[in-house]
């Protein structure tokens, strides 16, 4: 394996760095459970990729079994326990655990045993956050979606059910 094409091609570097501090906002809160930090978007990366920190409350949430097309992602366990879901079985995921899933890689998470929070990474960037905000409108709205509706979100966002 080689390094990759060069991305920069200057000879002195530049100031370009975003610090995110910790603490602040959440930039969308999906119910009363669950609040999602955008620490680096698919768009703010120019598609290399996104980083989310995923906060999870009391109460029980998680996505069900699914892959992805066009990206990886990846789970890295920061604090609480997390099941991961590698396609085969659940594992009870603790702070320092990482799950890398491929293209194409069925997998899944979900918190079962009280709070806990996670980074999510997708590589390469993708639009995730005009999921994350569909899912929380449909959770803070009450709406009722149909088995094809939900079919088609779904797949407006590369994310297929098994």
């Amino acid at each position: 394996m080689s390094y990759p094409d060069a991305l920069y091609l200057g000879d002195k570097g530049e100031i370009s760095g975003t610090l995110h501090t910790g603490g602040g906002d959440p930039d969308l809160r999906i119910g009363g459970r669950t609040r999602v930090h955008y620490l680096a978007t698919g768009e703010s990366t120019g598609g290399q990729y996104g980083l989310y920190r995923w906060e999870m409350g009391a109460e029980p949430s998680g996505g069900e079994p699914h892959f992805h097309k066009t990206f990886s992602e990846s789970f890295f366990v920061l604090d609480g326990t997390v099941s991961l879901y590698d396609g085969e079985r659940w594992a009870p995921s603790r702070s320092g655990d990482f799950l890398f899933v491929p293209p194409g890689g069925i997998h899944a998470f979900r918190n079962e045993d009280g709070p806990a929070t996670m980074l999510v990474l997708f590589a390469p960037g993708a639009p995730r956050e005009g999921y994350f905000e569909e899912l929380a409108e449909i959770v803070t709205s009450g709406r009722r979606l149909g088995e094809q509706e939900w079919t088609d979100l779904y797949h407006r966002h590369d994310q297929y059910m098994v």
